[in-house]
């Protein structure tokens, strides 16, 4: 009796292993991320907040409306959840030579491979493609990089001037933001905003 009881803990423990989700994010900042890229990141407040004063100033009527329902919702806890799937994903490029400027809703998914969760946005000319590394309960950093859609995806560091690097936040049910301090190119700070189909 007491055998029988022992197999069937092993085959319940058993099957919550083969049913659990994937680790969702693997790796240590310091030996994954250039220095460069580390120091994007140490700015990441104050690049976010000077952007985002920036292009509510300067802005838009109609792209600050967008900006606004994109930076609605408050940081939920993400660490555990399986972010799998596809996505409508839209951006939002705050700061620098057009202040800001939105755009509509292409596509996005969350894959996995053998480094762990992988983000891919899938349609548009601008693209990017990344992995993620655990940084606390409501967040993950995400690093990746930029290609444009004629191009194969690039792996991070690959070409450092097409590194991004960013905080992926989860603020509404199967919604999230993926923010991104001070790309290389065009503006101060980038917001892509996920949301689950």
């Amino acid at each position: 009796m007491e055998g029988n009881r022992s197999m069937h803990r092993i085959l319940a423990l058993l099957a919550l292993v083969a049913f659990a989700p994937p680790a969702l994010a693997e790796g240590d900042l310091k030996t994954t991320l250039t220095p460069t890229d580390l120091g994007r990141l140490a700015q990441f407040q104050k690049a976010r907040a000077d952007a985002i004063e920036e292009a509510r100033k300067e802005g838009d009527a109609a792209d600050v409306k967008v900006l606004d329902a994109i930076l609605a919702g408050e940081e939920q806890p993400i660490r555990g959840l399986d972010i799998r799937g596809n996505y409508r994903c839209r951006v939002a490029k705050l700061g620098g030579i057009g202040h800001l400027v939105t755009y509509d809703w292409f596509a996005c998914k969350i894959g996995e491979d053998d480094i762990g969760y992988r983000l891919e946005k899938t349609s548009g000319s601008q693209r990017l493609s990344g992995h993620f590394i655990d940084d606390s309960e409501t967040g993950l950093i995400f690093y990746g990089a930029d290609h444009y859609a004629d191009e194969a995806p690039k792996k991070y560091n690959e070409d450092p001037e097409r590194n991004d690097v960013g905080r992926l936040v989860k603020v509404g049910e199967d919604r999230y933001r993926l923010e991104l301090p001070l790309p290389f190119l065009e503006s101060m700070f980038d917001i892509l905003e996920l949301k689950k189909h």
